[in-house]
């Protein structure tokens, strides 16, 4: 299997990130000054949550889906932030204007449940209330991925069940995640294909998962996967154009004999993927869109 050392994050490097100001509790600081407590329960537990968001001419895309699975989540773990939807709202424009950013940018919001008191898990001791921190970057999907495509390798790291860490959490706690891509990387791949607990297909490892089998769209139902926006949305276009789009239960057999194969996710869109576990998807040529 070729090794692409591509992902559906990658993106050209642009120096103006070098000079960017992060929001981090109401200040912009110098990306260099912007740093958070030792003892922030994001840093030392993963007790958090987070939203990628994209920007493009001026608007931040589908913002109020971002802020409903936030808020959602925030409920999950059960901590409150200290912002409004409005005032969190304000503070990611803010950032934009003080970084003079309106297209091709990327918002990474991170907000945990903050400063600890002492060094251990009990979420009492976040006396100090949240966390919240806005990175924006000059930054748009790599032409280069979208040309060659990528790789996918199944990895045996499952997305688990909902009663022990729900995949549908945005949590800073990633481990399942990390782990199943570092075993792709390992294999030459891209990006982590990982199958749900009866051993169906549920997503990647960070993005969510779709092929194309004689005219109709599939992806894996919702129990098992991030209930992607961009996902969703995949969704309501075949909907709306009357392309016929299936959300169910289906193996690597269908995989492997896919007509094409890509991922979705808020950074990259849609990004065509043309090798899985070393079988070529289709004709191995990326489809463009």
């Amino acid at each position: 299997m070729s090794s692409h050392s591509f992902s559906a994050h990658s993106a050209d490097e642009d120096v103006r990130n070098e000079s960017i100001k992060v929001y981090v509790n109401g200040e912009l600081l110098p990306k260099k000054e912007a740093v958070v407590s030792v003892y922030d329960s994001g840093f030392m537990l993963g007790d958090g949550i987070w939203e990628g968001l994209r920007v493009y001419n001026g608007k931040i895309a589908f913002l109020n889906d971002h802020l409903d699975r936030l808020y959602d989540s925030a409920k999950v773990l059960d901590f409150e932030l200290d912002l409004t939807r409005a005032e969190l709202t304000q503070a990611l424009y803010d950032t934009l204007a003080e970084n003079n950013m309106t297209h091709d940018a990327h918002l990474r919001l991170m907000v945990t449940r903050g400063r600890k008191k002492h060094p251990f898990q009990d979420p009492k001791l976040s006396i100090y209330g949240s966390t919240t921190v806005i990175i924006a970057e000059h930054s748009k999907p790599s032409e280069v991925v979208l040309e060659n495509g990528m790789t996918l390798f199944t990895v045996h790291v499952v997305r688990g069940m909902p009663n022990s860490q729900d995949p549908k959490l945005n949590s800073h706690s990633k481990l399942n995640c990390i782990t199943a891509l570092t075993h792709a990387q390992k294999a030459g791949a891209d990006e982590a294909l990982m199958l749900d607990p009866q051993g169906f297909i549920a997503t990647c490892n960070s993005t969510n998962f779709f092929i194309v089998r004689k005219g109709e769209v599939w992806t894996s139902t919702s129990k098992y996967c991030m209930n992607g926006i961009t996902r969703q949305k995949v969704i309501d276009l075949c909907m709306a154009n009357n392309i016929p789009i299936v959300e169910k239960d289906f193996s690597l057999f269908e995989v492997y004999g896919a007509d094409e194969a890509f991922v979705t996710g808020t950074f990259g869109g849609q990004t065509p993927v043309v090798t899985i576990d070393g079988r070529t998807v289709g004709d191995g040529k990326p489809v463009q869109w």
